[in-house]
């Protein structure tokens, strides 16, 4: 399967780039390095003509600056609340999760449940305190 862009992203890309957000996003480092072994396959070509390439660029751009992942988690109605508020102040490398109460989700994800809602901003491994204030959060 060719890696370099047409009409439409190619396979590898897009695959490369899910397997990357998975890795982040339930810190799981298997799908994380499956994202880099596509890039390294197509090293060659990514330097030699970059421009057919996009895809695999953005990969290669979230490898060296990973997202910000910030989990949302609560009460459905407010974490609406929550997310509207936030979406303004998002980055082009933020990644929001809204996980109301009541899901199953995997242990990566399953922050506790609370009457309020809470927040968790995380980079790479390192997640910060949980915020339970929306204007602490906004700052």
């Amino acid at each position: 399967m060719p890696g370099y862009d047409n009409a439409t992203p190619s396979g590898n890309g897009v695959a490369a780039l899910a397997l990357q957000r998975l890795g982040h996003l339930l810190g799981e480092t298997r799908y994380l390095d499956a994202s880099a072994r596509c890039l390294r396959l197509f090293q060659g070509q990514l330097t030699q003509q970059p421009i057919a390439y996009p895809t695999l660029l953005a990969v290669l751009d979230e490898t060296l600056v990973p997202p910000r992942v910030i989990l949302l988690r609560g009460p459905a109605a407010a974490l609406r609340e929550w997310a509207a508020a936030l979406n303004p102040k998002l980055g082009e490398r933020d990644m929001v999760l809204v996980l109301p109460n009541g899901l199953s989700l995997p242990a990566a994800l399953a922050k506790p449940e609370s009457g309020q809602p809470t927040a968790w901003v995380c980079s790479g491994a390192a997640c910060q305190p949980p915020v339970t204030d929306l204007s602490t959060l906004l700052a």
